[in-house]
């Protein structure tokens, strides 16, 4: 068994910025060599989250205005209320979706369906530098 940790670096616009990553979560499982097992995809903080989705604009836009519908951002948050920041509603969206996603590898691919994507959402008010850690983990 060998675990082997990178990481993914890029900027974001925030306001719900949805970000296609499967290319690059592919080259680190290419880069690793190994065949099968499990890659872990993690983003360390509070108000950036990951799933799958079929990244086309349609459904981006479809996803954004989901979120948009179901936290909203002009409700009142105790967390603004708290720290200012108004990013209440980019909290409460990150920790609905999550902040990671595992997915299984054979013969060295991901196990992706024929229209399934790795997506990084940033939820936050504002632009923000991202860091996604990838831990791949097999033989």
């Amino acid at each position: 068994m060998t675990i082997i940790t990178e990481y993914l670096t890029f900027n974001t616009k925030g306001d719900t910025d949805i970000i296609d990553i499967t290319s690059r979560v592919d080259q680190k499982l290419k880069e690793s060599g190994l065949t099968q097992g499990s890659v872990l995809v993690f983003v360390p903080g509070s108000t950036g989250a990951l799933t799958t989705i079929e990244y086309e604009p349609g459904l981006v836009k479809d996803m954004q205005d989901a979120l948009n519908r179901l936290i909203p951002r002009e409700l009142e948050y105790a967390h603004n209320r708290m720290w200012g920041d108004g990013n209440g509603h980019s909290h409460v969206r990150a920790s609905m979706l999550g902040p990671s996603l595992v997915v299984p590898f054979n013969d060295g691919s991901l196990m992706l369906g024929t229209w399934q994507q790795i997506v990084f959402l940033d939820l936050d008010n504002r632009s923000r530098s991202r860091k996604v850690i990838v831990r791949i983990t097999g033989e």
